[in-house]
């Protein structure tokens, strides 16, 4: 039965997805939002250069979800990268893909994007009412809003949560219904930084120093994985790309282990022989740095941070210094702050939501984006999860609709 009001939470790409395949099957739709406008989020992913998605290979795409891998590969087989770029084209927006295979707009722009869609969704009907904070439901079950004129409630046939975890706060994504959907007997996982930096106890000299400066041409082994790419020292630690793609990894050993060491490649493209060749060459009165910076082409940040970790005893040992360079240790000891973080872990388990991604608790109550618990690195896969999700969920919630 179509021309049933459905009320969408959250007016991101997963919840503007799921606003389109509902409006397309001709209910009535009205998007709800804290933030004065929509896509906050979206404009500000896209404001280097908007990557939309990745052009690897299906199988290779899907591995990057991690445990979540499995659960998500129908919903990207439906609506992947392939599928995501031919959206776009239809909104007139051409896109690339980049040396590293990554996915961009032709403008390398959101706004434009996000504009046409819009335009499209209220051509469609979809009504948006901004400045309406969600505040749970009220007693007799109604959802409450705090808009700009006081409380506002909705009574809809049918919900759809697309509120994101908790990472950037300030542009909507708070995590506040955690509680509410807790109180109602929603199985949920505890929320946790994602694509997040890292604490290292830096010297004061690395801190004022270096903080602020880039590592590139670097590689990072970590858990039997080994990547390279490049990164950012801060002065509380480590951030960037590089750091990112093994923050799960990162976070959950020192979640159980209390700490966590990767080992750094500061001269990937030379193997290890080669190292130590080059550092046992006769220096003569050259200072170590020199040396360094002669044989190696190794200076700046990186010279820094072997003195910052090598052991002084060590480094004039010509093995240990090669081994240093090739794989040095580097100890974390914290996840940076959710708030501060790109994207966040946990929310609503994937187990307490049907195959149309409605909460098990809560019939008529759907969920899509990162409020369900599943994570992603950077390089386009956390928006391609977040329109997969909205469209999977929006027409999950038709479907229900229709019996």
């Amino acid at each position: 039965m179509a021309d049933r009001l459905v009320v969408v939470i959250g007016a991101g790409p997963a919840g503007l997805m799921a606003a389109e395949r509902l409006a397309a099957a001709g209910h009535r739709v009205e998007v709800f939002d804290a933030m004065p406008s929509a896509g906050r989020k979206f404009l500000l992913a896209g404001k280097g250069g908007l990557n939309l998605t990745h052009s690897e290979p299906f199988e290779r795409f899907v591995a990057r979800y991690g445990a979540a891998a499995g659960w998500m590969a129908p919903r990207l087989q439906a609506f992947g990268a392939d599928a995501l770029r031919a959206w776009a084209a239809e909104l007139g927006v051409s896109t690339f893909v980049g040396t590293s295979g990554r996915v961009f707009p032709a403008e390398m722009k959101a706004a434009p994007l996000l504009r046409a869609w819009l335009h499209r969704l209220r051509a469609a009907g979809v009504v948006f009412q901004m400045r309406h904070r969600w505040t749970g439901w009220t007693e007799d079950g109604a959802l409450a809003f705090d808009g700009p004129a006081g409380l506002v409630t909705r009574r809809p046939d049918a919900t759809l949560l697309a509120l994101g975890g908790a990472s950037w706060p300030r542009l909507g994504s708070d995590g506040a219904w955690w509680p509410w959907l807790a109180a109602r007997g929603v199985e949920l996982a505890p929320l946790a930084p994602a694509n997040c930096g890292f604490d290292v106890a830096w010297s004061e000299f690395l801190r004022t120093r270096h903080a602020g400066e880039p590592l590139k041409s670097v590689a990072i082994a970590f858990g039997g994985d080994r990547r390279p790419g490049e990164f950012v020292l801060t002065e509380t630690g480590v951030e960037g790309s590089l750091v990112y793609a093994f923050s799960a990894a990162l976070r959950d050993a020192i979640a159980r282990d209390g700490r966590a060491v990767f080992e750094l490649d500061l001269l990937p493209a030379r193997p290890l022989d080669w190292v130590r060749r080059e550092l046992a060459h006769p220096r003569g009165s050259r200072s170590l740095a020199s040396h360094l910076k002669s044989r190696l082409n190794l200076g700046g940040v990186k010279t820094t941070l072997l003195w910052e970790l090598v052991p002084k005893a060590e480094q004039h040992d010509v093995d240990k210094l090669a081994a240093a360079i090739k794989a040095l240790p580097v100890p974390v000891t914290a996840p940076r702050p959710i708030a501060e973080a790109i994207s966040s872990a946990g929310g609503v388990r994937l187990d307490a939501v049907d195959e149309g991604l409605m909460l098990n608790a809560l019939p008529g109550v759907f969920v899509a984006g990162e409020m369900l618990d599943w994570e992603a690195p950077t390089g386009g896969y956390l928006l391609t999860g977040c329109f997969s999700t909205g469209l999977a969920a929006g027409d999950g919630a038709a479907r229900w609709l229709s019996r």
